[in-house]
């Protein structure tokens, strides 16, 4: 009988040892920042195969989306022309299902890629290792999913991404660097060296990408790992900086002899946001957030029945009158119906640029509760634009996301705080500074 050595076909390179020998040591929360190209994935593969076959379990491995997976490991070919999963042997393999991207190894693990653009499906399973391949760019409700589940079963997650703003992947990241139960390792092109000590990604290399259009923001973020360097993607992340250095960001009681306005974004087929506001004299307090999927308005009802708010008004976008639950019933319909006697109000039709000027005015009167509003709050820091690979420029788009329906409802709040009739930028302006509120 032959002796086959995991990994298989796979030697770490000396930047990528540290990791490997954390987990062997038996580490359970690792977080790594690696610069692009550094191998980011064929390392954490090869990780994964290597524990499924020392302990039998279900092993997930995450993408931000679904296809992004099966582009990179399902079909994903490495610059020598080796195919990901030939890291497993064959004589290992049980079975391959690939529209699900399942692979059964013949000691009884399964190894499977998923998209955090639908964790959902992870719901009710028992995995006992996780990778969350450019968490940065993810979902992190994905992980307040499994990570009770590994908590339990002694399980463990690993944490890699290119960094991307000060997101939850920084704030994470921030954290393991503190805590000696985690390992943390940040390497830039200047740190991955072969053992002639050469650079793996040489100085031209970058140079050809500086050369082809690539801000140096970019560059910064892709290979020397920066987390502040690139912000011109991102759409609100100095109004969210801001209110964060001003304190606006805190613990915020709910005023009870004010009313509370609600503000939707409803999804057909996935996820429905709703934003919770107090207009108190010159401010709004945003004081909740709460956000579900693939939920009839039934549930969003009782959630808003549950909470201890009087309601002044409901508020939803402008094709809240003709779309339909499936009931026969428009929304609209059905809100009357169940929202009792608070205000319904359609908001009118805005255009996305108008509509995102009017968040920016906005958001210097907002304070908000850091801890009902955490989703809803991760959600407006990584909202950001379309990267376009052709003109090495972002286009003047949202990318749609996990982030993309908290960001939606919110604009709606604006629209409906702001532009009730008109849509110009500076007659919103001046209205609000003729009501005495402080703008930037």
């Amino acid at each position: 009988m032959s002796i086959i050595e995991i990994p298989y076909k796979y030697t770490p390179r000396s930047y990528q040892l540290p990791l490997f020998q954390a987990m062997d040591s038996g580490c359970k929360r690792a977080i790594t920042a690696w610069h692009r190209r550094a191998g980011k994935d064929k390392s954490l593969f090869n990780l994964v195969v290597k524990k499924a076959l020392q302990r039998v379990g279900v092993y997930y491995y995450f993408f931000p989306e679904f296809a992004q997976g099966r582009r990179v490991i399902w079909d994903g070919i490495d610059g020598h022309g080796m195919k990901f999963l030939d890291h497993i042997p064959k004589e290992l393999i049980g079975q391959k299902h690939k529209t699900d991207m399942k692979i059964e190894l013949t000691n009884g693990s399964l190894i499977q890629i998923i998209g955090t653009d639908n964790y959902d499906k992870v719901r009710g399973s028992n995995p006992v290792g996780c990778v969350f391949s450019e968490f940065a760019y993810q979902n992190p409700a994905a992980w307040d999913v499994v990570r009770p589940i590994l908590g339990e079963n002694g399980g463990w997650a690993v944490f890699n991404s290119t960094p991307f703003g000060k997101n939850h992947f920084y704030e994470m990241f921030t954290m393991a660097e503190q805590n000696p139960n985690w390992f943390s390792q940040l390497v830039t092109v200047e740190d991955s060296l072969d053992e002639n000590g050469n650079r793996f990604v040489p100085e031209e290399v970058i140079e050809e990408d500086r050369m082809s259009g690539m801000s140096e923001e970019w560059l910064q973020q892709e290979y020397y790992c920066s987390f502040t360097a690139n912000s011109q993607g991102f759409y609100y992340l100095k109004q969210m900086n801001d209110a964060e250095k001003e304190g606006r960001v805190c613990n915020l009681p709910y005023e009870t002899n004010i009313p509370v306005d609600t503000w939707w974004d409803i999804g057909v087929g996935d996820s429905t946001a709703i934003w919770f506001t107090q207009t108190i004299g010159r401010e709004v307090h945003v004081i909740d957030f709460y956000q579900s999927a693939s939920e009839g308005l039934d549930h969003y009802v009782k959630h808003l029945q549950s909470l201890p708010y009087i309601y002044g008004s409901h508020n939803f976008p402008h094709d809240m009158s003709h779309t339909e639950f499936g009931t026969g019933k428009s929304r609209l319909e059905m809100a009357e119906s169940l929202l009792g006697s608070a205000r319904l109000n359609i908001l009118p039709k805005v255009g996305l640029e108008d509509g995102i000027n009017a968040v920016r005015i906005i958001l210097p009167v907002c304070r908000f509760d850091k801890t009902r509003c955490e989703q809803g709050l991760k959600a407006l820091n990584n909202y950001h634009r379309q990267w376009d690979d052709k003109s090495h420029e972002y286009k003047n788009k949202p990318v749609h996301d996990w982030s993309s329906h908290p960001a939606d409802a919110f604009r709606y709040f604006a629209i409906g705080l702001t532009m009730p009739k008109q849509k110009s930028r500076m007659d919103n302006r001046r209205k609000l500074r003729a009501k005495g509120w402080m703008l930037s």
